[in-house]
């Protein structure tokens, strides 16, 4: 018989919840607005693309930190402590950094022990929570974007070297905090260890399914034109001279939370497969949006439509996918499957996307300033493209909508 674990009490899902809060607010503290900054150093477009990739190239290899440290030899509370304090030390030397030639692969490592920490905080949180309070608890995930992106805009730091100031301070605050956490120790050996197995590669058997091997397909790449959001908006903006980016589009995460909830109440009506096509459609929208502000920056609802998407876009594509992948899965087969789903969109989905979309924004530069409208309308194209390849062969089984 299963051992029974005792119910959390309200001090530990406060303490779980400012976990993830501290965690996502260092993330936002600097990506929303690094392409500004990055802009201010008079970097290129291909090196701000290949900069934002570097959180890409944490999520391919922060597998190997969490899989086989974690689970094997420390306490992930510990480990993550460790990844936080180092971390916060990296995220001070990136400040002073002004050369691409050192910043560039001082934020590699940096995103190599930040991403691992994703991994992490899911481990804590569900060793000492129920899985039905995982949600509720990872709502402080986007309430800590939110906070950052705001708190970033009001105190002056979208355009200068404070974006990472402040959040190698929260950093060793968190690395601090991670100590006190509840102990989560490793779960010990579970058989030999194998690049496989940590990569999730163990799931490849699942793409003898044509509609699987559809949907991964596609979710890796949607993710290229995904990443053209995170790479130029806060430059877009701030080049049309809107004032607070930051701030404004964490109206983003606003509406991601509001559409996570929508998403329960929508599935059993419509289905996994027209959800995942409306996240396709929303994001090639969303793009259209911003192409239609550059022509008419009168016209504040483009804008601001365009924000208020990302919940459609994110929970409609990343949320469903990795629900979808989850019951598709089933059994022994989940963890190494939901490991394949996010190297394919996290990793090499948008790892290619970062750096396309510098290459793009580089092609699209004119003297002061960038062509916006052929930035926007190239994301935009390849989405739209997507969904009819996606409608005519993915095929959903009636089932599906019952086990998701």
């Amino acid at each position: 018989m299963q051992e029974q674990r005792p119910a959390p009490s309200p001090l530990t899902y406060a303490r779980l919840a400012l976990m993830v809060f501290t965690h996502y607010f260092i993330w936002s503290c600097w990506y929303n607005t690094l392409s500004v900054y990055l802009g201010a150093l008079k970097f290129n477009g291909t090196q701000i693309g290949l900069a934002y990739g570097t959180t890409a190239i944490g999520a391919l290899v922060s597998p190997f930190l969490v899989g086989v440290v974690a689970d094997r030899f420390f306490p992930a509370q510990r480990i993550l402590a460790a990844l936080h304090l180092v971390g916060a030390g990296l995220l001070w030397w990136i400040s002073q950094q002004t050369e691409f030639a050192v910043f560039y692969p001082a934020l590699i490592v940096y995103t190599l022990t930040y991403m691992a920490g994703h991994g992490l905080i899911n481990t804590v949180t569900l060793s000492h929570a129920p899985a039905s309070a995982f949600p509720v608890i990872m709502t402080a995930a986007s309430a800590g974007w939110i906070a950052a992106g705001n708190l970033v805009s009001l105190t002056g730091r979208e355009d200068n070297a404070g974006m990472f100031t402040l959040a190698a301070t929260v950093a060793l605050g968190m690395g601090v905090f991670s100590m006190t956490l509840p102990n989560t120790p490793p779960k010990g050996d579970q058989g030999p260890m194998s690049v496989a197995k940590v990569l999730g590669l163990d799931a490849l058997r699942l793409f003898k399914d044509r509609s699987f091997a559809v949907f991964m397909a596609c979710s890796f790449l949607i993710c290229i034109p995904l990443s053209f959001y995170f790479t130029w908006t806060g430059a877009f903006l701030s080049e049309l001279k809107v004032a607070n980016v930051g701030s404004k589009m964490t109206l983003g995460q606003v509406s991601e939370m509001g559409f996570l909830l929508l998403l329960p109440l929508l599935l059993p009506r419509l289905g996994v497969k027209k959800i995942l096509v409306l996240g396709m459609a929303a994001w090639a929208a969303r793009f259209g949006l911003f192409a239609w502000f550059n022509e008419t920056p009168t016209a504040l609802w483009a804008m601001f439509g365009g924000i208020l998407l990302h919940g459609m876009c994110y929970d409609f594509i990343f949320v469903m996918g990795r629900m979808y992948v989850d019951k598709f899965a089933g059994g022994s087969l989940r963890a190494s499957a939901q490991g394949l789903h996010a190297v394919f969109t996290l990793g090499a989905g948008m790892f290619v996307g970062s750096w396309l979309s510098g290459a793009v924004g580089e092609h699209f530069t004119r003297e002061g300033g960038h062509d916006w409208t052929g930035v926007w309308l190239v994301p935009a194209a390849m989405a739209a493209v997507l969904i009819p390849v996606f409608l005519l062969l993915f095929r959903e089984k009636p089932s599906e909508d019952a086990k998701v």
